[in-house]
């Protein structure tokens, strides 16, 4: 196993449409899968896409743990899963906004408009065909590695790049973890909690 090298926001490969995997049991890929769960762990993150380890292809793995998950979200961890040729399908018209940050592009986060329900249709590396439905910040985690495969960043998505921010700068975040602190990932909270200047930008409101 390796512990592979995160492109970078800029990198060519991050801007193209991934190939679609045709063997998901083909022993290469079951190779890169665990390659990428071992990043994931190195660095402990949840969520990876193959193109942003420099490999053009359909594969995502991820995975959601207690300590990521929004009180009262409804939400149940996830073990490390492995997702082929994944085709994701919404279940709503409206989205919603959501913070999000993204390992190809380290220090920044911004809000992103997702749809809250969605279903997610893709092969496991025995090759079945799984389908399910997926809410709130799960979904979110889904389309935003998804969006990796058709060579799309999160500030693409951002209809307001005055929501993009340096993490050790959180100032619109504060606010929103100010008025709903346990609707939002207990990452971004914690990251809020340690800027020094949070109960000022927040209206004199700290957590």
């Amino acid at each position: 196993m390796a512990v592979l090298r995160i492109a970078k926001m800029g990198n060519p490969v991050l801007s193209r449409v991934a190939a679609r995997i045709e063997d998901p049991t083909a022993p290469e890929i079951r190779r890169l899968a665990a390659d990428m769960q071992d990043t994931l762990e190195d660095i402990g993150a949840g969520g990876l896409a193959a193109p942003q380890v420099f490999e053009s292809k359909r594969l995502v793995i991820y995975r959601l743990i207690e300590s990521r998950i929004p009180k009262g979200s409804g939400i149940k961890p996830r073990p490390w899963t492995a997702m082929v040729n994944p085709v994701i399908t919404p279940r709503t018209e409206q989205k919603v906004m959501v913070w999000e940050r993204c390992l190809s592009l380290p220090g920044l986060h911004g809000k992103v408009p997702r749809y809250p329900q969605i279903t997610i249709s893709y092969q496991g590396l025995d090759g079945a065909t799984v389908s399910e439905d997926a809410h709130g910040a799960w979904a979110s985690l889904l389309q935003h590695e998804c969006d990796h495969l058709d060579g799309i960043l999160y500030p693409m998505r951002m209809p307001d790049l005055a929501l993009l921010a340096f993490n050790d700068e959180p100032g619109q975040l504060a606010r929103d973890v100010a008025e709903h602190p346990d609707a939002i990932d207990p990452l971004y909270v914690d990251m809020v909690e340690r800027w020094p200047a949070r109960a000022r930008w927040a209206g004199g409101s700290s957590r």
